[in-house]
Formats: C-alpha cells, sequence, structure tokens
C-alpha cells in the first residue's frame, strides 16, 4: 500500500516493496519509514557483513549562517563547538532550560559563518530561534534534501567505485564531512557516521535526485550484497550497539546523566542553554541506561517493569532478538544506579508471568567502536 496519508512520504519510497501494510510503516518525526524492505534478517546481515542502505531523510537539519553562526550554535549545544576545525561532525545534547534531554544530535561545522545541526525534535527549532542574531538567520532542509545511509563493512568500497574523491580512512576520518563531492554525477554532501556500529556514510543529495543515488549504490554494492533496510534491522543494530533514542531511553524527564550521555555535556563552557541545570543536577542522577539478557521471547516487552527482590527498579525500553548473541533476547532499559552494574541479576515482568535477567556490558556489539574507525 502507499505510505500512510497522515505520514510524509520519503524521497526513497518508489523503492519500497509495494505490499507493505499500514503497521508496517513507522513514524520517525512525521515522515513514513518502512519496517522492513526485503526482510529483517537479511538486512541485518546486509548492515553486519556487507551493505545495508537505509533512509535518514526523516531527521530536521537546521542550518544557521551568518557572521557569529557558530556562536548561536553554541549557546544551544552541550559541547563546545568553537573549538572545532571546519569539516568536523560532532555528537551531543539540547536540553530544557531545566536541564531535561531534549534531543540527541549531530552538528556539523562548516565555518564560523556556517554550521548545521541534524536532531529529531521539532521543539529545538524553537531553542535555536531564542539565541539567533539580527545577523544570523535559520533555515530547515528536510524538504531540500534526501539523505542515504550507507552503512556496512564493504560501504565503503562501495562508495568509492561511485567517485574519485578519497574516501579512505586516513583521507576521510571517522566523524567528518566533505561537501561538493560528484557521486555517480550527483553533487553529493557525504558524513562520514551512522547508526549502525559499523563502517559507514550518510550520503545527502538535493532531494530531486534521491532515486537516481539510490540506484547508483545499489549497482555499486551489488557484488557486495547491497540492499534496502528498514527500521527493524537497524532497532537490531542500534540495541546492540547500545545507541540511544528519544522517546525510549530517553524522555522529557530525563537528564543526560541519566541515559548514558553525560559524556556529552561540556560543564566548562560558561554558558549554554540549560546549563545552570545541569550543574545542579550532575550529582542527582539516580538511573542509567543498561543492557539486559532477558529469558523471553523480545516480543511485548517494550515497557515491561525490571524487579529486583520483588522491588521496581526500572523498564525495558527495547527488546530485540540479538544475532550477536545467538539470538537471545537483548533489551536496553532504564535502570535506577545501583542495580546496572555488569552481572546484576534481575526480573522482568512479562505477559506471561516473570522471566530471569541478567545486565550484561554496553554495549555487546564492537566495545571498543573499531568498526566504524577502520
Amino acid at each position: 500500500m502507499p505510505t500512510p496519508s497522515h505520514l510524509k512520504p520519503s524521497p526513497f519510497t518508489a523503492r519500497v516493496p509495494a505490499d507493505l501494510t499500514e503497521e508496517e510503516w513507522i513514524d520517525v518525526a512525521g515522515q513514513a519509514t518502512p519496517e522492513r524492505i526485503t526482510g529483517t534478517d537479511a538486512e541485518y546481515r546486509a548492515f553486519r557483513t556487507g551493505v545495508g542502505m537505509i533512509d535518514f531523510s526523516m531527521l530536521p537539519k537546521w542550518e544557521i549562517t551568518g557572521p557569529g553562526a557558530i556562536d548561536v550554535l553554541n549557546a544551544v549545544f552541550s559541547r563546545d563547538v568553537t573549538k572545532l576545525e571546519p569539516g568536523s561532525i560532532a555528537y551531543g545534547v539540547v536540553v530544557t532550560e531545566d536541564g531535561r534531554m531534549m534531543d540527541d544530535c549531530t552538528v556539523l561545522v562548516y565555518g564560523d559563518d556556517h554550521v548545521r545541526l541534524t536532531g529529531g525534535n521539532w521543539e529545538v527549532e524553537d531553542v535555536i530561534r531564542t539565541h539567533l542574531t539580527p545577523e544570523t538567520s535559520l533555515t530547515e532542509l528536510r524538504d531540500t534534501l534526501a539523505t542515504l545511509s550507507v552503512q556496512g563493512p564493504r560501504s565503503r568500497e562501495t562508495l568509492q567505485k561511485l567517485t574519485s574523491t578519497d574516501l579512505s580512512n586516513e583521507a576521510f576520518p571517522y566523524y567528518t564531512f566533505q561537501t561538493g563531492i560528484d557521486l555517480a554525477g550527483i553533487p553529493a554532501h557525504i558524513n562520514r557516521m551512522g547508526f549502525t556500529a559499523e563502517l559507514g556514510y550518510e550520503v545527502m543529495v538535493p532531494i530531486e535526485r534521491a532515486i537516481e543515488l539510490w540506484d547508483a549504490v545499489a549497482e555499486a554494492g551489488a557484488e557486495f550484497g547491497a540492499i534496502g533496510c528498514g527500521g527493524g534491522a537497524l532497532m537490531i543494530v542500534r540495541v546492540e550497539a547500545g545507541m540511544v533514542m528519544g522517546g525510549l531511553e530517553y524522555d522529557e524527564d530525563t537528564t543526560p546523566f541519566e541515559c548514558r550521555m553525560g559524556w556529552a555535556v561540556d560543564l566548562e563552557k560558561q554558558h549554554f542553554h540549560g546549563r545552570e541545570a545541569l550543574v545542579a543536577l550532575k550529582e542527582q542522577a539516580r538511573r542509567t541506561i543498561a543492557s539486559l539478557v532477558i529469558e523471553s521471547a523480545p516480543d511485548e516487552l517494550e515497557g515491561a517493569v525490571i524487579l529486583h527482590d520483588g522491588a521496581e527498579v526500572g523498564h525495558v525500553t527495547m527488546a530485540v532478538p540479538s544475532p550477536e548473541l545467538g539470538g537471545e533476547t537483548l533489551a536496553l532499559a532504564r535502570v535506577a544506579k545501583g542495580h546496572a552494574a555488569k552481572g546484576t541479576s534481575l526480573t522482568v515482568r512479562t505477559p506471561d508471568g516473570e522471566a530471569a535477567a541478567r545486565v550484561v556490558a554496553t554495549p555487546v556489539y564492537d566495545p571498543q567502536r573499531l568498526k566504524v574507525r577502520s
């Protein structure tokens, strides 16, 4: 069926199977994202062993331009972006005035007068606007750019076929970006990053050339098993990678120190939105994000209560069957700090009763993050 009428279609919708039911579309920032394209198992293998192609156009992208643009962004973002060289990417957070999580975001620095923030919460725009100056302007780019995330150990080889630009690790390191790249004859902006814990790139092109880009990458990656992927496989790899998502691992009541994002809060900065509240909240964190192996099927575990000696100590945010763990059920969960240490035995309340669980290290996949930097 076509995409649900209440959701914005993707620039790549024409490459999604027509037999998806309404329940197989996911609402991501107001855009329709398919749960699967080929099949979740095959898509997982593509991410982990070959090349997976997934639409990331749904995320809002706010561009700030004009003299002092970097200072506007610095007043919003949790990290000091004035220290970054042009071409750098930074990952961090935007919080509310009272220090609660609004969004986890990436920032691209083109120069002092040109920066971009990509996130998932439209309310971030309101915060940016409160810090704009008469010399700066704000533009949201989602309707003009298509973003194809190309992930997997063969992603570099695939994209290198399509461009003369050197994509080697030395020439194009992790968490940097390049613009003006000719990719199969299409002008492209490429970020070296992703949401899979694999080597990967996010390719942005004019939205009218989205299908041309998809087809070119699919053809170049065919020998490596390149296929289109949906949200189902992405959720498995991101849970294995211990990557947080808004509305799941954090919400409007969560501080960065309670969702494994405290490392991205630079309290040495003199000022940014919510800083004063964060100073007070840093020592008050009572919970964290932990990975659990649960002796139960993952279906219907989202939101399940976690117990220790009969007392409630947290809840499951997402549970998946983990190929990395031989098919065991792996979950991310919000857990009280005193019960989140590796090896802790817990109980999860399931639809059928209770199931044993144990805390394991986060992440379970590539703990040293070597693959993304390879």
